[in-house]
């Protein structure tokens, strides 16, 4: 973090949880003018109870940690924002046969874009979150902890956002910073963290089932025989074993042929294994397209493990990639986020297209 003075104003955004708080309880000490912001996000029944991020129980612990740092705390209302941008997008995605990630695109249009433009406005100099990276030089690294990295989530960002934004627990592990909160004497023991989509409350299945109305059709194998039926295209992801309710099994969902409504499955789980993809939309951190080919690390998933690939060109337009990774990798899923790193730092990402 830099040097701060009492001038130096902070936004934290404040979840209510450990990690949040921490920073908040950080940035205090260091010395900068913090205040606590907590944001209240879309849920579909109307009720804050929906949405895990915010309900009343952790704007209530916010508040109260607040109130023991002795910043200031106020609620923004991003509900409106919220369903247009990330709910409406995460159906359309489904709607269109592919596996999205909301979280990518909330840290973008949401947490480091509609909160970095209200805390601007209110002439803060910085945006805070409890998020594990580190951002050095408007470069973004991974966190110091491994297993708790978030960078994965965050290839959108673009300069003039990386430049606003503080990560003050990037530095530490988890173990590090249950440590501080007793040293800060922030009690959160029966808080339990979440990794489910925050809007949704149930499962993601009987959301689409809500929302999306999906219909039947066939199930075929990949030389187009026809098998049986599916519930329905949107209520299966690429990989897939457990839920296609097709016996004789077992079979992996290995791809969706939405002009016909079919579902395309396999038994041999090797056909899941490919060599390359092709990426769209892509982002540099830097704003730069670097000089390819390029040799990276990469990740198609946020749990699975980083594969050396290397980009190599443009198959349409300037934000479109194609990589081939050094080993083939499982389920490359359309929707989810391909994302390069070199030695640690997070250079970009892309959606994968196929």
């Amino acid at each position: 973090m830099n040097a701060p003075n009492k001038k130096t104003k902070v936004v934290v955004a404040m979840s209510g949880g450990i990690d949040s708080s921490v920073a908040a309880a950080l940035l205090k000490r260091a010395g900068f003018n913090v205040v606590g912001v907590h944001m209240k996000f879309w849920s579909s029944t109307g009720s804050i109870k929906e949405n895990r991020c915010c309900t009343l129980e952790a704007e209530k612990r916010a508040r109260l940690v607040a109130k023991k740092l002795g910043i200031p705390f106020y609620v923004f209302n991003f509900e409106k924002e919220f369903k247009k941008r990330i709910v409406d997008y995460f159906l359309k995605e489904y709607k269109a046969g592919r596996t999205p990630n909301p979280c990518v695109v909330c840290n973008r249009e949401i947490k480091f874009g509609l909160l970095l433009e209200k805390a601007l406005k209110l002439d803060a100099d910085y945006i805070a979150t409890g998020h594990y990276c580190r951002v050095k030089d408007n470069k973004l690294f991974k966190g110091k902890d491994e297993n708790k990295d978030q960078s994965y989530f965050l290839w959108q960002l673009k300069q003039n956002q990386l430049k606003h934004i503080l990560f003050p627990v990037g530095g530490y592990t988890k173990d590090e910073v249950k440590k501080l909160a007793k040293k800060f004497k922030l009690s959160f023991a029966k808080v339990k963290e979440s990794m489910e989509i925050c809007f949704i409350k149930t499962t993601i299945n009987d959301f689409l089932k809500k929302y999306l109305k999906p219909k039947p059709g066939d199930i075929i194998d990949n030389k187009g025989n026809v098998l049986g039926k599916h519930q329905g295209l949107y209520l299966y992801t690429i990989g897939q074993r457990k839920g296609i309710g097709f016996p004789g099994g077992p079979y992996y969902v290995l791809g969706k042929d939405l002009e016909n409504n079919a579902l395309i499955i396999t038994k041999d789980e090797k056909d899941l294994y490919k060599k390359e993809l092709i990426a769209e939309k892509t982002n540099w951190l830097n704003g730069k397209e670097p000089k390819l080919p390029l040799k990276v690390q990469l990740k198609i998933r946020y749990r699975s493990q980083l594969v050396q690939a290397v980009i190599i060109g443009k198959p349409n337009n300037k934000k479109t990639y194609k990589i081939i990774f050094s080993k083939p990798q499982r389920a490359i899923t359309p929707g989810q986020s391909a994302v390069f790193y070199e030695k640690g730092e997070l250079l970009g990402g892309g959606t994968i297209k196929s």
